[in-house]
């Protein structure tokens, strides 16, 4: 029996919570398999029990977390009796008393354009703090045993970054489990849907932050206003207000952007949705869009292709990687090709028929049984390795062909 300890302490939002969501049910399934999980009071509260898998829950606030997972953690993992340890947010244990594996996934560190977008905004202490933050992900990166990267695009650019070499495990789906909620939205929820009855629904799902590059998305609504004579509506999962989204991202200049191009009809601003639910809005929706300029792999790109609808998504390796012919792309700061490839979609119905039976296909690739499957796999040829010297990454991966 193997004992795999998950370090999930900074799954508080987005892909972290995702991940955890869905990594727990596959584990749980897995016969001779015991985890135990550190994690905040609040993800607690909403997973379930399972036979095989015990919580830590540990209310360690975001500034001091580090420091509590590298002081803390290591005698915790010794007194769980676990044989391997999987840090799933970023970074590692600087010495951990098991084999360990990172899970790096997020992009910003790396992301010359998010440094620029912090500068531009004249946020230099979020500068500064994810410069520091780059350099523990870094050192992170050479304190584990293996690194783990949801896509090959972000292996290779971390890859390059540190000069070790890098897995790649893709992230998966469960359409089932996705859509396994049908109780009704809010009902503030559903008269937003009302009000936009009759116009072309674009939809983007995401809390507000930087690199997701909100701004270029809201540029290129007047032009599609004058093509479709008013009638499109975005659709965001976010409000551009202050105060109103998880994390420190400032969405104000966003909210500034939509008056100051006269696009306030045009923006619904529905809020946070409930992971459950997010299936009706993509299925309400007549095109999905992203402009985002870094990823690692954006899980709301194989949702929307999972419930058949098409991609506009912005020219990066992730996104490439991850719809291939289901998409069609745009430069990710040109508001101007981005309206061209939402009327090239709206414009032709075979196009969008086309798209959809491609991302239909290509989501079914995605599969969190074959990624928690890899992952234990790996775990156990670092266990099996222990004392023989480092596991060749770059071995593995062609071995098991987890990418």
């Amino acid at each position: 029996m193997m004992h795999l300890f998950i370090n999930a302490l900074a799954a508080s939002a987005g892909g972290g919570l995702t991940y955890i969501r869905n990594l727990l049910p596959q584990l749980a399934a897995t016969p001779g398999l015991q985890v135990s999980v550190a994690l905040a009071p609040g993800l607690r509260e909403e997973l379930r029990e399972w036979a095989n898998i015990s919580y830590y829950s540990i209310d360690a606030p975001a500034g001091r977390r580090f420091w509590f997972e590298q002081r803390g953690l290591p005698g915790l993992i010794r007194q769980s009796g676990a044989d391997v340890l999987l840090s799933a947010g970023n970074f590692a244990l600087r010495k951990s008393p098991v084999p360990q594996i990172l899970l790096s996934r997020n992009s910003i560190y790396t992301s010359g354009d998010y440094y620029k977008d912090l500068l531009s905004r004249q946020e230099y202490r979020a500068y500064l703090d994810t410069r520091v933050r780059a350099v523990l992900a870094k050192k992170s990166i050479r304190w584990a045993d293996v690194t783990v990267a949801p896509s090959q695009a972000f292996a290779a650019e971390l890859t390059r970054w540190t000069g070790r070499s890098v897995c790649a495990i893709h992230h998966g789906f469960d359409l089932n489990a996705f859509t396994r909620d049908s109780s009704p939205m809010s009902e503030q929820v559903q008269e937003k849907f009302r009000n936009s009855e009759g116009s072309f629904r674009l939809l983007f799902v995401s809390h507000y932050n930087y690199y997701r590059n909100f701004e270029t998305l809201i540029r290129a609504l007047p032009r599609l206003r004058a093509r479709f004579n008013g009638r499109v509506r975005l659709l965001l999962t976010c409000k551009l207000a202050a105060g109103e989204n998880p994390g420190s991202y400032n969405p104000e200049s966003a909210g500034r952007l939509v008056k100051e191009l006269g696009a306030e009809d045009m923006v619904i601003e529905l809020g946070a949705i409930p992971y459950g639910k997010l299936h009706q809005l993509y299925r309400r929706a007549d095109v999905y869009v992203t402009p985002a300029y870094t990823e690692t792999f954006a899980h709301p790109l194989v949702e929307a292709m999972a419930c058949g609808l098409p991609v506009v998504a912005s020219e990066l390796g992730v996104h490439r990687e991850i719809c291939e012919g289901a998409a069609i792309y745009f430069p990710r700061f040109s508001a101007d090709e981005l309206a061209d490839r939402i009327l090239q979609v709206s414009s032709s119905p075979e196009l969008t028929k086309r798209m959809a039976v491609a991302g239909l296909e290509r989501s079914i690739r995605f599969s969190w049984k074959n990624h928690a499957d890899a992952l234990l796999k790996l775990a156990s040829a670092l266990v099996e390795s222990k004392g023989r010297g480092m596991l060749d990454v770059t071995e593995f991966s062609r071995h098991m062909n987890v990418a």
